[in-house]
């Protein structure tokens, strides 16, 4: 059973860093894709980027191109999200997600919540 625990959320000010990490467990994830998606107050989730767990091949959503990067490490079986310049509108829970199928997450973590203020 795969298990994904995020970690990293906190509170911070505008033009600020953090680092979220998932951690995945529970099989293997070769051939697999990993993702970010974030829930902001009243707002449907919304996709933040995507990484190809083999080859490391990323993507991402326009609002955070630049500023956010996506990485994972096989060794740890962690996947991360480095974001620098952060903003208040991303603000937000952000979730670990994971799946076969680009685009097709059935593996959920539990979230962690971001705070940017202004």
């Amino acid at each position: 059973q795969v298990q994904l625990v995020e970690s990293g959320g906190g509170l911070v000010q505008a033009g600020d860093s953090l680092r979220l990490s998932c951690a995945a467990s529970g099989r293997t994830f070769s051939g697999w894709v990993m993702g970010w998606f974030r829930r902001a107050p009243g707002k449907e989730r919304e996709f933040v980027a995507t990484i190809k767990w083999s080859s490391g091949m990323t993507s991402y959503a326009d609002s955070v191109k630049g500023r956010f990067t996506i990485s994972r490490d096989r060794a740890k079986n962690t996947v991360y999200l480095q974001m620098n310049s952060l903003k208040p509108e991303d603000t937000a829970v952000y979730y670990c997600a994971a799946g076969r199928i680009p685009g097709s997450y059935d593996n959920w973590g539990q979230g962690t919540q971001v705070t940017v203020s202004s």
